[in-house]
């Protein structure tokens, strides 16, 4: 029983000291309303995001460009590489003709 009263005691000082601390600590300001935007501000504002608009254009035409670019390359690759083994097996055949003949 009294170990009950003890902690009974000890959980009312706690809640005791949060609650007063809680009432001690600075209170959080409350934000008025937006400041209004004069037109000027507003039409320097727009023209910053379209600034943004063009350049993001921008970047997506060399995006597209170089995607371009990449699917040539990778078909010349290709071709080069259809080039090189047709003419392996033509050296291939060759030599072995040559051996044919030299037998």
């Amino acid at each position: 029983m009294k170990n009950y009263f003890s902690i009974r005691l000890k959980l009312s000082s706690a809640c005791l000291v949060l609650l007063l601390g809680g009432c001690a600590a600075d209170p959080v300001p409350v934000s008025g309303p937006a400041p209004i935007l004069s037109g000027e501000q507003m039409l320097r504002e727009s023209q910053g995001i379209a600034s943004l608009g063009d350049r993001w254009k921008k970047g997506k035409q060399l995006v597209d460009r170089g995607n371009v670019l990449v699917r040539q390359g990778q078909n010349q690759i290709d071709e080069g590489n259809r080039l090189i083994e047709e003419g392996q097996k033509i050296q291939r055949e060759s030599e072995e003709s040559y051996k044919n003949i030299k037998n």
